[in-house]
């Protein structure tokens, strides 16, 4: 099969004029791209399965197709390193191009030439365990070529005691003990956050007799109602923004509103102010402890609004996990996390802008469920799971990593 692609592919490439290079080549390819045939498509889409079908057997999280970087390679992140598939033929750029074009229907690719980007989900059969599998993708550019990103969407959802959550924490996430909040799962990309809310929606989906509205981008985790109703909202497919998806859940009759990512102000004042009407609402954020999320969401926003958000933030806010996926002694990976519970203490110096004080209050908050993320690498650590290299790497703090590492 791979020969076949090879040689349909370049056919289809040298047909490209020589004069046209840079970002027109990858327009022309879109412009044109309906001349392929559909036997032609059906070999690409075989070509793509075949690649994440090596992907999954691999037990990798991501690969990536195209752009200078990968060397023509197909390459795979597994257990967190990037290696590349040698067992596969290199691509060239505009290959690889023609390949990601297929994933995309005409309006995508229409988008793409105006935006540069495009995420967008991808499901696939896997034939050898007889089921589907769901992948998050993203397209883009990369010096003028076209690359691709696509993450494998685990088909089963972490029960949410195997995330080792203190008792106290639980009951501020649940909807049924809490009814109304701001809780924030983050960390860097790769980290784990969705992971994190599919398992939330999951607890609730067991015993909380209600409405549940995802608005994600694009959606990963398909859930199936069961307790619970649950609304799926792809931004690009179902609405046209975060924004609007947040507004308009208002008029839906929503309990808990999860919104995928607080990326933008216009999200973020959003996520307030439908928390402030009385729901439960979880987002996330790219930022890698508890002190840095609220310090983030407030310069997010103009200066003028910032005293208004800082006041309605400590106001609506409830729980801060911030995540790592740390390389652990057996060749895989562990969850770290970093725990704040907001208590009249940490709301106040939210208020008075003292969120420097914020560290040293989870430090001293265990009798709420708090942890700082260097209180979590010395468990890991003592508990034999993670490397002393590696828990002093992962640290935010490492003067403060250092000294209780000492005390061990």
């Amino acid at each position: 099969m791979i020969e076949d692609v090879k040689k349909m592919l370049a056919r289809f490439v040298e047909a490209i004029p020589a004069s046209i290079f840079g970002p027109d080549r990858i327009n022309y390819m879109i412009e044109n791209f309906d001349k392929l045939g559909e036997s032609d498509k059906n070999l690409l889409w075989a070509m793509i399965n075949k690649l994440l079908t090596g992907m999954i057997e691999r037990d990798a999280s991501d690969i990536e197709l195209g752009g200078n970087g990968t060397g023509g390679y197909v390459w795979l992140r597994i257990f967190g390193k990037k290696e590349p598939m040698k067992d596969m033929p290199p691509f060239s750029a505009d290959e690889m191009a023609v390949l990601i074009l297929n994933l995309l229907n005409t309006n995508q690719r229409s988008y793409l030439t105006v935006t540069r980007n495009i995420d967008f989900s991808y499901t696939f059969k896997y034939e050898k365990r007889a089921e589907s599998v769901r992948f998050r993708a993203d397209a883009y550019f990369d010096l003028d070529c076209l690359a691709l990103n696509m993450r494998a969407i685990s088909g089963t959802i972490r029960p949410i005691d195997s995330l080792g959550f203190n008792p106290a924490v639980l009951k501020v996430l649940s909807h049924a003990y809490v009814k109304q909040g701001l809780c924030l799962v983050t960390g860097i990309t790769g980290s784990g956050k969705s992971s994190t809310l599919d398992a939330i929606v999951d607890w609730h989906n067991q015993s909380d007799p209600s409405h549940v509205v995802i608005i994600a981008a694009p959606i990963e985790f398909v859930h199936k109602s069961k307790v619970c109703i649950i609304r799926h909202r792809e931004v690009g497919r179902d609405v046209l923004s975060f924004k609007e998806g947040v507004s308009q859940a208002l008029r839906q009759d929503p309990d808990i509103i999860i919104i995928g990512e607080m990326r933008d102000p216009d999200t973020i004042m959003s996520a307030l102010e439908v928390t402030d009407t009385g729901h439960k609402v979880f987002s996330t954020l790219h930022t890698s402890s508890a002190v840095e999320s609220i310090d983030r969401i407030i310069a997010e926003v103009h200066p003028s609004e910032q005293e208004r958000v800082r006041n309605r933030l400590a106001d609506v806010l409830v729980a801060v996990i911030s995540q790592k996926l740390v390389p652990s002694l057996d060749g895989k990976r562990v969850m770290a996390k970093e725990v704040l519970v907001v208590n009249a203490s940490v709301r106040a110096a939210i208020k008075n802008n003292n969120t420097s004080e914020i560290y040293m209050m989870i430090n001293q908050g265990v009798q709420f469920g708090m942890n700082t993320m260097e209180q979590e690498l010395k468990r890991l650590y003592q508990m034999k799971k993670i490397s002393l290299d590696n828990a002093m790497a992962y640290a935010n703090n490492k003067q403060r990593m250092q000294q209780i590492l000492s005390a061990v």
